[in-house]
């Protein structure tokens, strides 16, 4: 479709009292983005002026058809780099008729965590790696039916024949600094037609805001282009590498001199309940944490310094400045953030063990403090 024919609509002159609001949810698959537009009367500065909506529930795997509607519940506003002017992008929580959490909602008990931790400020940049593809499914840019030259050349690659689809990162990268994502970096990833860019440093719940924030942009930029994006873990089988979400993680106590001491200690806690992160950490990960493609065996844990086939890798400026953060790089390019953060947070902030229950509040009680 022509782009051109389109900017003449966008570029209408739009009503001052008149602003457009596209409300952005997570679907029941707890992978897939959803978004649909309302109108307001006046710019809101905050989510908080943003009313509760709904949606067809029954639509996107969150609710039987006799008794669909979903509510919608603003969490988060951003400035839209597609329709510009003061219209917004607003992240969402998902509830279910009766005002809880439907399932696919992991940002409930994730902001609950947060604010249990809030005195050791914990801050999150997260790595999102993602790949490009064509419609018919076969990445960007490779031969069809055939493959391109073995990995090597395209990490961080320059040329026709290295970044396959740098038009889509770079248009990725402005459109994020646009709303207000905290994108602090991009690169070309080892497998070509395979990128990743960072958010971060952020701390508690707005890591995982922007992070979802940002792969709607990216969605949204890809389609425009006629390109669809995989968060696959493992979208090509062989010797090509898997997408990842690596998460890295600090308190202040780890950021201070002598931080080192607390990162052995969270390396630790993260030992004991490697299994239970494994469980939330993403949907077919264990095609990707094979121990090659410079990741760790998903049935084993282990950590070292600059070490990338490490389940949990400390920075060699880490090590030898002794402090500063860890990476854990087992989460695939297709978790939930909210779920990687949340578990995070309670095993290494709160003490949480396996057999241990958190007493989180009530819809209720939460309702009644707003």
């Amino acid at each position: 479709m022509d782009k051109g024919v389109l900017r003449r609509y966008l570029d209408l002159p739009q009503p001052d009292d008149k602003i457009m609001a596209t409300y952005v949810w997570i679907d029941g698959t707890e992978e897939n983005l959803r978004g649909k537009t309302r109108t307001i009367d006046q710019e809101p500065k905050s989510y908080k002026d943003l009313p509760w909506w709904n949606f067809d529930g029954s639509s996107t795997g969150q609710a039987e058809g006799s008794n669909s509607d979903i509510y919608l519940k603003p969490v988060a506003i951003y400035n839209d780099p597609f329709m510009l002017g003061k219209n917004k992008l607003v992240m969402c929580e998902t509830y279910k008729y009766n005002k809880e959490p439907t399932a696919s909602n992991k940002r409930f008990k994730c902001e609950e965590t947060m604010k249990a931790a809030t005195d050791q400020h914990p801050w999150f940049g997260l790595e999102q790696e993602y790949t490009l593809l064509d419609r018919d499914g076969w990445p960007f840019g490779w031969p069809k039916g055939g493959f391109p030259h073995p990995q090597g050349p395209y990490y961080c690659g320059v040329g026709a024949s290295q970044a396959l689809g740098r038009d889509i990162e770079e248009a990725h990268y402005k459109a994020c600094l646009y709303a207000g994502v905290n994108i602090s970096g991009t690169n070309a990833e080892v497998m070509p037609a395979q990128w990743e860019y960072q958010v971060g440093p952020c701390e508690g719940i707005d890591a995982a805001d922007q992070l979802w924030l940002s792969r709607y942009l990216l969605l949204r930029i890809a389609e425009e282009f006629g390109i669809q994006v995989s968060f696959n873990p493992k979208p090509i089988p062989g010797d090509w590498n898997g997408a990842g979400c690596h998460c890295n993680f600090s308190t202040q106590t780890m950021r201070e001199p002598n931080g080192i001491e607390a990162i052995d200690e969270a390396i630790t806690q993260l030992k004991a309940r490697h299994k239970t992160h494994i469980g939330v950490y993403g949907r077919n990960n264990e095609l990707r944490l094979t121990g090659r493609h410079e990741t760790a065996n998903i049935n084993q844990f282990n950590a070292g310094i600059a070490n990338r086939g490490a389940s949990v890798r400390i920075p060699r400026q880490v090590g030898e400045e002794k402090c500063g953060y860890l990476e854990d790089r087992r989460p695939a390019s297709n978790c939930d953030p909210y779920a990687v953060t949340d578990i995070i947070v309670r095993t290494v902030c709160l003490g949480e063990k396996d057999s241990d229950t958190l007493n989180y509040s009530t819809r209720k009680a939460v309702t009644d403090k707003e």
